[in-house]
């Protein structure tokens, strides 16, 4: 797919992966539709993407509510005529373990709460994202692609039910999407990240942070860009569909 004048929606764009994705696609002359709850920072990320002299806008949306992404979607496509690549980044953390044991007793259970939080944004809200995207594509005649955000952690990770089994759930979608879809000239793939230097990294503490990078046979955490690069090399390859590229340095689970 060549990506010139394109119309790519990127949701969880106002940050970190979503704000470098919207990058490099803004650098290949796409157009940019940016999701995220409202913020100064998916302005700011519009911004970014303007200077490069392609139009881009944001639509504030909850990833995770029905009725919000329909409307987002409908916007996007009165307001582009078009919708050519979809990438579903959004996502959060509510990391925990399924029971915390002292002393041979349970102190603490991960909670219904943080599962749902989890399961509603990183798993339903690509499904809803995904759903609608297919839509307008398929209305459009144009073809398409939905990239799906997942993780190393799809593999199970320590501490992360609920987004081992949402990022787990995504890749398998990106599979089925691009098996059902394939007949409207719709490629369907996921990307699996290893740990990546974003603002969250920031925050820890530098032995945490070490302990981290220690895990990664590079000795380093991937930039957001080289995250951002991987999406367009699926764009830009017709034939990559159905399957999931592994950006971890090494790391495996």
């Amino acid at each position: 797919m060549q990506l010139k004048d394109r119309v790519a929606v990127v949701t969880g764009a106002a940050r970190g992966i979503g704000a470098a994705i919207a990058l490099a696609l803004a650098r290949r002359g796409a157009h940019l539709a940016l999701l995220d709850l409202p913020s100064s920072s998916c302005q700011q990320s519009a911004a970014s993407c303007q200077q490069l002299g392609v139009t881009a806008r944001c639509y504030p949306c909850d990833v995770s509510d029905e009725s919000q992404v329909i409307d987002a979607y409908q916007r996007v496509a009165e307001d582009f005529g078009r919708l050519d690549v979809q990438v579903n980044n959004a996502g959060i953390l509510r990391d925990g373990l399924l029971v915390k044991v002292e002393d041979g007793r349970v102190v603490r259970k991960l909670t219904l709460e943080q599962w749902r939080a989890v399961i509603d944004v990183n798993l339903t809200g690509t499904f809803l994202c995904g759903r609608e995207a297919a839509t307008h594509m398929i209305g459009f005649g144009g073809g398409g692609l939905i990239i799906n955000i997942s993780s190393i952690s799809r593999a199970g990770n320590f501490g992360q039910s609920n987004y081992s089994a949402a990022k787990a759930g995504v890749a398998a979608l990106a599979v089925v999407w691009a098996r059902e879809l394939a007949r409207y000239r719709i490629r369907a793939a996921s990307i699996a990240p290893g740990i990546v230097h974003t603002e969250m990294m920031d925050a820890l503490r530098p032995d945490a942070l070490a302990k981290l990078v220690a895990a990664v046979p590079m000795q380093r955490a991937a930039e957001p860009a080289e995250i951002a690069g991987a999406v367009l090399f699926i764009a830009e390859n017709d034939f990559f569909s159905g399957r999931c590229l592994e950006l971890d340095g090494g790391m495996r689970m």
